[in-house]
């Protein structure tokens, strides 16, 4: 029998219910079920994809080609779980499926409504693929109070009738602040949030406290009587000094122990020995090493969301903890600054990115690493702007650059127009729409043998992520491999450059794909393990 659990937001914004879920979804695994996790997003936008990064942050790509909620990459980092299409819906998908039912007159002229036509629309969404998963975690948007997200509530609030109280639990993270004039910590915003829940007709199960300080009893027991909880479901959600210490730190405060009391379940204690491993190796690391990461939205991080958990992760694999030195690309225009911020430097990583804004001083950055033999990986429009900087600088063609920047006589870099995705051949132009058009998801790549690549993936065949809309042109192999920059993995039909590495340097590595999105802390990724392990050397020689 399948359970849900229903994970609300209230008093602010940004709390980490992601986080919250993904923690409580491995802990459940760690107990031996299975989970499914799943996110409710109120906004209007059909998907993330053509969102500005700065408004929402990193989009995630899943292996079937969605762009999605970011929150989906915490949901994979944490369980191990692929999230699928399945696994994130917008109130912009939501109405554009009942608008398109409407049109076919599948509703025989009746009146289209809210309720009940929307919400049947979200709860059909919220339990869609869920048989045979124990437990199917479901995270709503926003914050309660807010007018958009109102249909979800009440959709899930359906559920609970629907469903019967013995497969669902609603939990509720709140925040408990400090106040430091008073020395008090403050109940009421975490009353009036559970207040405004209940007059939706939804009683909150358990109440996740977000808090700086710790939460005394007498706190717990005043929140437990005015938001009508149980005193031990009121449980304390206390900063931590990484995040992967959060399951460790919700189990301690007994909050999976609550949800499987609310369902009636006894199993024994989890084994969380592989989240203590890791932990202790994220604070207690051996050596460190820094990392420029080269991009051009570093002024919200959670734009490279997936790309810092990855370099911690290829930190714990060797035992080391990376600093990050997040440097606008903008900065490198000018080669003397270039210089001068990437010295002393361990490795160079250069993200995704769209747009000509900030593309000289990428390719700044990868001549710098190239010529002074810094640990380099370029990831996508990283692995473009490489290209173009082996083009101009070791084969000669001076003029060389990407035609997303407008009409150039030798773009090594092109709009893709074709691609073969399994049986089926996909085709675009210029003229598409720009959501949802881009080469998405996971794809083959066949490595080339004796590279160095070859070597880490220690395969012939891998499969990658991917979300772009320009290639490197692979008519400009020949002259690149020439001048030493070795295509060392193409899709199988010999068509795409994948990948590219210059065997003359020590770690110079350019990637078309995401592998960031592929990466967990208990399973770091192959590339991100290998770039990190010649930081390390690197940080040796210096």
């Amino acid at each position: 029998m399948t359970r849900f659990v229903f994970i609300t937001g209230g008093v602010v914004s940004s709390l980490g219910k992601g986080l919250s879920s993904a923690a409580l979804g491995a802990l459940l695994q760690a107990r031996g079920y299975s989970v499914r996790l799943r996110k409710l997003d109120p906004y209007i936008n059909v998907d993330p994809g053509t969102m500005n990064p700065y408004e929402h942050g990193e989009v995630y790509v899943t292996d079937d080609g969605a762009e999605t909620d970011l929150d989906l990459g915490h949901y994979e980092r944490y369980t191990g779980v692929p999230s699928r299409q399945s696994d994130n819906v917008t109130t912009g998908r939501i109405y554009q499926n009942v608008i398109a039912k409407e049109r076919r007159g599948d509703y025989l002229g009746g009146t289209v409504q809210v309720i009940p036509h929307i919400t049947d629309a979200i709860k059909a969404f919220a339990i869609d693929q869920t048989d045979g998963t124990d437990f199917v975690l479901v995270e709503i948007g926003g914050t309660i109070g807010d007018i958009e997200s109102l249909p979800f509530v009440e959709a899930i609030r359906q559920l609970g009738n629907d469903l019967g109280r013995d497969r669902v639990v609603y939990i509720h993270l709140t925040l408990v602040p400090y106040i430091a004039a008073s020395g008090e910590l403050k109940t009421k915003p975490t009353q009036h949030s559970v207040k405004e829940l209940r007059s939706i007709g939804i009683q909150p199960d358990i109440l996740l406290c977000r808090s700086e300080q710790p939460i005394s009893e007498s706190s717990r027991r005043k929140m437990a009587l005015f938001c009508n909880v149980r005193p031990e479901a009121v449980i304390p959600a206390l900063d931590v000094e990484t995040i992967y210490e959060v399951p460790l730190s919700y189990h301690r405060e007994g909050l999976d122990n609550q949800v499987l009391t609310h369902f009636g379940l006894d199993t024994a204690e989890p084994d969380l020995t592989r989240w203590e491993e890791i932990v202790l190796r994220v604070k207690k690391p051996e050596g460190r090493v820094k990392i420029a990461v080269v991009g051009k939205y570093i002024e919200l991080q959670d734009a490279y969301k997936s790309l810092a958990e990855s370099l911690v992760h290829g930190g714990i694999a060797n035992n080391v903890g990376v600093d990050v030195d997040w440097v606008e690309s903008e900065l490198f225009e000018d080669g003397d600054e270039a210089i001068q911020r990437l010295e002393g430097v361990n490795g160079i990583l250069i993200p995704g990115g769209f747009g000509e804004r900030g593309s000289e001083g990428k390719i700044a950055a990868a001549q710098f690493a190239r010529e002074h033999h810094v640990p380099y990986f370029g990831i996508c429009f990283g692995m473009q702007m490489a290209v173009v900087e082996a083009a101009r600088n070791l084969a000669g063609i001076a003029d060389a650059s990407s035609s997303e920047f407008g009409p150039c006589d030798h773009a090594v870099v092109g709009l893709m127009t074709e691609w073969t995705r399994g049986n089926r051949m996909e085709t675009r132009s210029s003229e598409d729409d720009l959501g949802g058009t881009m080469r998405l998801g996971a794809y083959p790549c066949v490595l080339k043998q004796g590279s160095l690549v070859g070597d880490i993936y220690a395969s012939q065949e891998i499969s990658e992520r991917h979300r772009h809309r320009y290639e490197v042109n692979v008519n400009y192999r020949e002259q690149l491999e020439a001048a030493g920059l070795i295509f060392s993995g193409m899709s199988p039909d010999g068509e795409l450059p994948e990948i590219v590495e210059n065997p003359a340097h020590p770690w110079f590595i350019g990637v078309q794909f995401h592998p960031e999105l592929k990466s967990r802390p208990f399973e770091p990724h192959p590339l991100f393990s290998s770039f990190i392990e010649a930081a390390v050397k690197q940080s040796r020689l210096v």
